[in-house]
């Protein structure tokens, strides 16, 4: 006859894989969706990385306060959000910052990265995929020189054995990807591969219709605070889990609302979306290493200057002190000619400077002009020149208006952009002519180098004589080019004007598709009536989209949705979870699980093949609670159709209360954890895992095992 504990053993779902203790509590805890790497924000905000044998590959800590983290589909980068509203990316490999934004003014509360089905776009209008052809014509990208004076590890240029940010600006070999992030005020921004923004809305800002009373009434959000985004695994729509107050006619109503946005615009124009942020976050970078080499160039021709200065100034006080009427260029061009030495430049040259002397600020500044044709042959100009590519790449497709038109990729914006790109090659070219042949015009006072490097706010105007200007305006008609006014600009300042011609061509796809997501559908899900309008709600949620196969062998992507209700204090719906699924005719159904009396759901997260795991805290028993883990197949539960609501009661739930499903624990998979337990719990369905944190600062990670024969009890 088999024990009691023999019974529990053969339907205990989870077995303990380890019991670790941690350093510090977690509160953030997200599975690689590729590898087997479990990535956790501890409370004092500190990213650790664990294999899942618990090994500890690296461990960053931001400096700052991190709110939300998220892994890249293909698991090879994370995306941490930060208390100041930046969004920074890291490599899996060594945790080191591959990039950073700063998306939103606000915490940002929450992210998603999501990939492309990998359907076909079937508008009618093919589009082949788009290949880099970049490579075809250049060599590998340049890199930012280093700063002098650094040593490995510091930040502000890169080594050059690191290229930081490749993996995430060549992204022609990575399937179409949208990261997306929202902050607690509201906004809900969108950019390509993570790196590149195309979009950012206001939920505040949709003034949408919502079915009440069996008509559509105008409606709008105040005072919203997000508590989820996804989306879905075609990029057509996305899904917002919100607290805060619906304005509609004669009331308000203040609770937790799901708002859904069509962004199908992602999908539609996918192709050509990837190939406009491709082309854009390359020049981006590029146009770090030009500005990255402009610095160290300045950086370098102003100390070998100094250098120089500050042993030459001496002379003009000797010449002073001698009673000369003269310059110290006139002295030492007098001296080049021929002329006697002057007391002034010979007690300079002996006692001063001397013979070793001279040579080595002779060497000094030559061997910087050497240098900065050493940084605009293998940095600045193979950088200008895939600038110019790349951007004539895009001027091409804007030509393509009814494709590229519609995603805000402005012909004449590009063109100006590709001008200006064509002129800081001409400029750079100027500069290798003004390097080679006045590297000795330092002995004169003068200083072209100086002046085409400078990138001050002042007017550095560069002057040019009457006759080579009308020469270049004539020209100008045969070229095609509109600016003739470059050759009075500096380098620096030609760079300044591409990048703000970039910027606005860039920005205009991103305002375009800002005004392409629309508000789908807005539902007043409960009322909350103990929260402020200024609070935030922490309501525990999980989205989750599984592909359906169809009666006509297509795919259909079905969303479930499920979180926790709060429990409210006038509410008859107490201790209850929610779970709701979006079909792809837009319907909503859903259904309510209350718990059995003395179980308290802490988490939950949906698993493959649609099963919801819970983490429970149990009865306590002997002053020592009890807490568990639970899986419920979500799409066996007995759903129903959430009606339209009645004026007097518009929220969506209340109309289900009278068929709660009450969840038998005895018949349910349940295994047992020794702990009272809190959030978070990270459930992993491609390695069947989930990961437990408990409050005694213990990480405990169970085997998800579906053989209940092979199940033992671990502890």
């Amino acid at each position: 006859m088999e024990t009691d504990e023999e019974d529990v053993s053969r339907v205990v779902p989870f077995q303990l894989q380890f019991d670790k203790p941690v350093a510090s509590q977690i509160k953030i805890a997200e599975w690689n969706p590729e590898k087997d790497l479990l990535a956790m924000v501890t409370e004092d905000s500190k990213i650790l990385l664990h294999r899942f044998n618990w090994q500890r590959l690296w461990t960053i800590s931001p400096g700052r306060c991190i709110t939300s983290l998220c892994w890249r589909p293909d698991g090879k980068a994370i995306a941490i959000g930060l208390q100041d509203g930046t969004i920074s990316l890291h490599d899996v490999e060594n945790g080191k910052l591959l990039r950073s934004m700063k998306s939103h003014t606000v915490a940002v509360v929450c992210l998603n990265w999501e990939d492309d089905a990998g359907e076909e776009v079937s508008d009618g209008n093919f589009v082949p995929k788009y290949e880099d052809r970049t490579s075809r014509f250049f060599p590998p990208a340049p890199r930012a020189p280093r700063m002098p004076g650094l040593v490995p590890g510091e930040t502000g240029f890169m080594d050059e054995s690191e290229n930081l940010s490749q993996e995430l600006s060549n992204s022609s070999h990575q399937r179409f990807n949208i990261l997306c992030s929202a902050d607690k005020d509201g906004i809900i921004s969108f950019s390509i591969f993570g790196i590149f923004p195309i979009g950012k809305i206001d939920i505040h800002d949709f003034s949408v219709c919502c079915p009440l009373a069996n008509q559509q009434v105008d409606c709008k959000l105040l005072n919203a605070s997000i508590c989820k985004v996804v989306l879905s695994k075609d990029l057509c729509h996305l899904t917002v889990l919100c607290s805060g107050e619906l304005q509609v006619p004669e009331h308000n109503l203040h609770g937790f609302h799901c708002l859904t946005l069509d962004t199908s615009i992602f999908y539609k124009r996918r192709n050509e979306l990837h190939q406009v942020a491709l082309q854009a976050s390359n020049i981006e970078d590029l146009a770090e290493v030009f500005r990255a080499s402009l610095s160290v160039m300045s950086k370098q021709w102003s100390d070998a200057m100094h250098t120089f200065h500050d042993k030459f100034d001496s002379l003009s006080s000797l010449i002073h002190d001698h009673g000369l009427d003269s310059t110290p260029q006139e002295e030492f061009l007098s001296l080049i000619g021929g002329a006697r030495t002057s007391p002034a430049v010979h007690q300079f040259l002996v006692n001063s400077l001397g013979e070793v002397g001279l040579k080595r600020i002779s060497k000094l500044v030559c061997g910087a002009g050497k240098e900065l044709e050493v940084i605009v042959l293998e940095h600045l100009q193979p950088a200008a020149e895939m600038i110019g590519f790349r951007i004539g790449e895009l001027r091409g497709l804007s030509k393509w208006r009814s494709r590229y038109q519609g995603i805000g990729l402005d012909e004449t914006l590009i063109s100006n952009a590709t001008e200006k790109a064509s002129m800081l090659l001409i400029q750079v070219q100027r500069f290798m002519r003004v390097l080679s042949s006045s590297v000795q015009q330092y002995l004169y006072d003068q200083d072209p180098v100086r002046r085409l490097l400078e990138s001050t706010e002042v007017d550095n105007s560069i002057e040019v004589d009457l006759e080579t200007m009308e020469r270049v305006q004539e020209l100008a008609h045969f070229g095609g080019f509109t600016d003739f006014d470059y050759l009075r600009r500096t380098l620096a300042k030609e760079f300044q004007q591409m990048e703000s011609c970039f910027k606005e061509a860039f920005q205009m796809p991103f305002i375009t598709i800002s005004k392409k997501i629309l508000c789908q559908n807005l539902l007043p899900l409960f009322p909350i009536e103990s929260i402020s309008k200024s609070a935030s709600c922490t309501v525990p949620t999980s989205i989750s989209y599984y592909k359906e196969e169809m009666h006509s062998k297509q795919h259909s992507f079905v969303d479930y949705i499920s979180f926790i209700l709060p429990d409210e204090p006038s509410s008859q719906l107490a201790n209850c979870i929610v779970v709701m699924r979006c079909l792809m005719n837009n319907d909503l159904e859903a259904v309510l699980l209350c718990l059995p009396d003395g179980y308290h759901c802490i988490d939950l997260s949906l698993y493959k093949e649609c099963q919801l795991v819970l983490l429970l805290n149990g009865p306590s028993s002997e002053n020592v609670e009890k807490a568990c883990m639970t899986i419920v197949q979500a799409d066996d539960l007995p759903f129903a159709s959430i009606p339209s609501s009645e004026a007097s009661s518009p929220w969506k739930l209340h109309e289900l209360q009278d068929s709660i499903v009450y969840l038998q624990m005895d018949s349910l998979k349940v295994r047992g954890i020794p702990h009272s337990v809190i959030a978070p719990l990270a459930v992993s369905a491609s390695r069947g895992v989930a990961c437990v944190f408990a409050t005694r600062k213990r990480a405990l990670v169970y085997i998800l095992d579906e053989d209940e024969d092979e199940i033992s009890d671990a502890d």
